[in-house]
């Protein structure tokens, strides 16, 4: 059966709750922006532009940093390098190829995929391609590397070890995928022996490094309700590994899961709807879940410690962490920043009106922002 995808949309990935008239509403509206109390200023340091941004079908091509200089893309294959501190543009290369994932900038190179299932690692100095690879599909995951490998996720359902140094397959594995799925796949987590890789089919699995062998795989969430919609159990999120071993994990319309990396016990699970990656904080687990509500989670039990449901319906991003703060993108293109003690909105700022949808990149006090069209914004939170 050839797999469809359920693109995108502004409130909800598509997930449409009723009709009035010939006018569908979302199930989420946005909600409107309220006043607030300004706690922490977001004040612009510089600004670029990206080539023409990640496309109508807002391809999920986040920046990414690697020491002093930052890398972006836009959808047609230009790539530039940016000093981070000042912006100022040290080289750019147009690649002539689609772009369509994030990307990953470590140890002197930067990986991409493209919609054509072409894997590219490329030099960090003058964006000159090293080398390049195939995998069965689309690309909609960042690669993620370990000491000796690349590991690429596509949209059909395969997970590809490639060399680092060369590009050659190491390994493959492949899960079976459900008819109906998000538009979008899970990003692996990489470490040395094994990756950890979420499926569509609402299963984790850990795969051996060495032979791409699943060495245990656990359910997180299980098909529910009539429809299709209902019954996506999607692991669109990467998995958050912590210092101590623990894994943590969300699913659309299933669970936020809490496991022990080693053999996949579970530790603690909570009903939880959410296609974003969390972020972990000391004992602090942040969420977001498809309604746009942001919660704190203590990590050792999954008790909510706050919520807030002010960017309901806004399509926010998955969160960043900065300076004692969350940062979120919306579809209106403000950047929110909350407290990640209180929960309460602290700052605002309008990148662009174009909307963001990639999580922002944070160092420090400084926080990268990449906006739909191209407009790449660096600010600091004062």
């Amino acid at each position: 059966m050839k797999t469809t995808f359920l693109i995108a949309a502004m409130a909800g990935l598509a997930l449409l709750a009723g009709c009035a008239g010939n006018k569908v509403e979302p199930q989420y509206p946005p909600k409107a922006l309220s006043n607030f109390e300004e706690r922490a200023e977001l004040a612009s340091v510089w600004s670029q532009r990206v080539g023409h941004g990640l496309g109508r079908a807002n391809y999920p091509i986040a920046p990414s940093r690697d020491g002093d200089t930052l890398f972006a893309a836009d959808e047609r294959g230009r790539l530039a390098a940016f000093n981070a501190d000042d912006g100022d543009r040290q080289w750019q290369v147009d690649l002539d190829v689609p772009v369509s994932s994030a990307l990953t900038a470590v140890a002197g190179d930067i990986y991409l995929g493209t919609r054509n299932g072409e894997v590219l690692a490329l030099n960090q100095r003058d964006g000159s391609v090293r080398w390049r690879a195939r995998v069965p599909s689309e690309i909609l995951a960042a690669p993620q590397p370990n000491q000796q490998l690349l590991v690429v996720q596509s949209v059909d359902g395969s997970v590809t070890a490639l060399d680092r140094a060369s590009g050659e397959e190491r390994w493959s594995y492949s899960a079976n995928r459900p008819s109906l799925t998000l538009r979008g796949t899970g990003t692996p987590t990489v470490i040395d022996p094994v990756t950890f890789a979420g499926f569509a089919n609402g299963r984790l699995v850990t795969l051996d490094n060495r032979s791409g062998q699943p060495l245990w795989e656990r359910r997180i969430a299980i098909a529910q309700g009539r429809s299709d919609i209902e019954r996506l159990v999607d692991l669109a999120a990467q998995p958050v590994l912590a210092p101590d071993g623990r894994l943590f994990i969300t699913s659309f319309n299933g669970r936020l899961a809490s496991l022990e990396a080693t053999r996949g016990e579970p530790l603690w699970a909570i009903d939880y709807s959410s296609y974003h990656t969390p972020v972990l904080v000391g004992d602090f687990l942040f969420a977001v879940n498809e309604a746009g509500h942001i919660h704190a989670l203590d990590a050792n039990n999954g008790s909510e410690i706050w919520r807030n449901t002010a960017l309901e319906g806004r399509s926010i991003t998955s969160p960043a962490f900065a300076d004692g703060n969350l940062v979120f993108g919306d579809f209106e293109g403000y950047l929110h920043l909350i407290n990640a003690r209180s929960g309460e909105i602290v700052g605002r700022h309008r990148v662009d009106h174009s909307g963001i949808s990639v999580r922002p990149i944070t160092e420090g006090r400084r926080i990268h922002v990449l906006a739909d069209d191209g407009s790449l914004e660096t600010l600091d939170i004062q």
